[in-house]
């Protein structure tokens, strides 16, 4: 899979030095717009003040965060998820101490084409419809028939593994469900195809094509809603973090870093 990567430079023609690189990498959630809007207003905020930063921002799924972060490869990782059983232990291996920073709430949305009449669905659909054992929306509801396309994130996504456990008793993915590379690849695809369905984040609900429907009588942006989670930046205790992204994960948590998070209709922490 060819990974997200998006490089932003401040240079500033009076200062000859080079540009500090805060290498950040993981979950395509937070990575395909919060993460890059952050960066953007905190380099802004960093010409403002005479001091040159630059981003190497790569999203390719949680799995990958925690990894880069066992190999000393990235300063900030990005998680959907916590980390599992596994995945503590090999940070024990690796003598890491791996701490989570919580910047931004967040749930798992249900999306299907804005043609698809259903109005909301269960636990237990979505389980038989991403599990395969349903392939007919005819199967889900009397009002809507054809083939269903199921569209789901690949397997180092956070978000694919919060539905599998959540919404699937933990079982494997059917084999026609559909991988995609995250978010917007998901919503772009159910907005075309009129019996797709996906799951994104509460960023992407606004797809022109698509809506959101409840699980059973719970919207994603209610309490109780069952696929509720906390977006994390994690770092290595154990590993001295420079100035400039120790002063980003402080601006993420600031009103200003906030209000982004708001904007890109994420939840903010506070």
């Amino acid at each position: 899979m060819k990974a997200l990567s998006i490089s932003i430079l401040t240079l500033l023609s009076t200062l000859p030095a080079v540009a500090e690189t805060i290498v950040i990498m993981g979950s395509d959630t937070i990575g395909a717009k919060l993460a890059v809007q952050l960066a953007e207003s905190f380099r802004n905020k960093m010409d403002a003040h005479a001091s040159q930063v630059a981003f190497e921002i790569s999203s390719e799924g949680t799995a990958t965060a925690l990894a880069s972060i066992f190999e000393g490869k990235t300063d900030i990782g990005m998680a959907s998820r916590a980390p599992n059983k596994k995945e503590k232990a090999q940070a024990k291996a690796h003598g890491v101490d791996l701490r989570a920073i919580t910047v931004a709430h967040d749930a798992i949305a249900i999306i299907v084409n804005e043609a698809n009449p259903i109005e909301s669905i269960s636990l237990e659909e979505l389980e038989m419809i991403y599990s395969g054992d349903v392939a007919d929306w005819s199967a889900i509801s009397p009002a809507h028939n054809g083939q269903i396309s199921a569209y789901t994130r690949n397997t180092a996504s956070g978000t694919y593994s919060i539905l599998q456990e959540v919404a699937m008793s933990s079982r494997n993915y059917g084999e026609n469900t559909q991988k995609m590379a995250g978010n917007e690849h998901i919503a772009a695809e159910v907005s075309k195809n009129p019996n797709g369905i996906g799951y994104v984040g509460l960023a992407y609900i606004h797809t022109p094509g698509v809506k959101v429907i409840p699980i059973g009588a719970t919207k994603a942006t209610d309490p109780d809603y069952p696929l509720r989670r906390h977006l994390k930046f994690l770092i290595d205790g154990n590993r001295r973090l420079n100035q400039m992204a120790n002063d980003f994960i402080g601006f993420t948590l600031s009103p200003e870093g906030q209000q982004i998070v708001r904007n890109v209709n994420f939840v903010p922490v506070y």
